[in-house]
């Protein structure tokens, strides 16, 4: 028996695929979640095989929401989202579902998933890529940043950003409130993130510029970011030329 979650904030959508998933009884639909968050719970609670996901949901997407996932599980996306997603939902997905889709196109979907005797992990597999490289950031993610804090999900609207900081396989986003950690690459911040505002400044640092006070030199080339919050952050000599370049000296 494959465990599953109808994961869409829709509560007709959600009614269309447990009505149809009722062809196949070796999938039980464990729950039913409205939104991101409800999801993120479920998910990490839960454990199921196969989530069939919306994209566009309110409160976090369906991309966000699987960032804070402990353990990915196969996807199936049931969305109307299919502005720049389709390309990665064929090579990294189970399958994808565009709204409204009918029973026949559902029943391919779901006998993908049955009939591949490893779907699970390779699945996952796949899912894992989605999150980490395929998926370009959607316009939602300019301003904000979504990250996971113990069992909670927090959102930083990334006017809160102070500086963000390699942190081995993590970043770290510094805030006012404190720093919290991003599963994400430095460079995915660096290409997400409006660059009039946020300049990597060193391999290790991008910066919000509106919270730079002064920029002394230091040895040889470098100088030294002096931020409001008064933490003193290196730019190297690449950054400061991309530094002048923003601030227009």
């Amino acid at each position: 028996m494959k465990k599953a979650l109808i994961i869409d904030d829709e509560p007709l959508a959600r009614m269309v695929v447990r009505e149809y998933l009722q062809d196949f009884p070796q999938i039980e639909v464990l729950q039913e979640c409205g939104d991101g968050f409800e999801g993120v719970k479920a998910i990490n609670q839960l454990q199921p095989d196969l989530v069939f996901l919306d994209v566009q949901m309110p409160k976090i997407n369906g991309f966000e929401m699987l960032e804070l996932v402990e353990s990915q599980p196969a996807v199936i996306f049931t969305t109307a989202f299919d502005e720049y997603a389709i390309k990665a939902f064929e090579t990294h997905a189970v399958d994808y579902l565009l709204k409204p889709f009918s029973k026949d196109r559902f029943h391919k979907a779901v006998e993908k998933y049955v009939n591949q005797a490893t779907a699970a992990p390779v699945a996952t597999k796949n899912t894992e890529e989605l999150i980490n490289s395929v998926i370009p950031p959607s316009p939602s993610q300019h301003e904000r940043i979504v990250v996971k804090t113990g069992t909670k999900v927090k959102i930083i609207p990334v006017q809160d950003v102070i500086y963000l900081e390699a942190d081995d396989d993590y970043v770290s986003i510094h805030t006012a409130e404190g720093s919290f950690l991003k599963n994400k690459t430095m460079g995915f911040f660096e290409q997400t993130l409006d660059s009039s505002q946020f300049v990597r400044v060193h391999r290790s640092y991008i910066l919000a510029v509106q919270q730079i006070t002064r920029i002394d030199p230091y040895e040889k080339d470098a100088h030294i970011a002096i931020l409001k919050s008064g933490d003193k952050i290196p730019v190297s000599k690449t950054g400061y030329v991309k530094l002048k370049a923003v601030l227009g000296i």
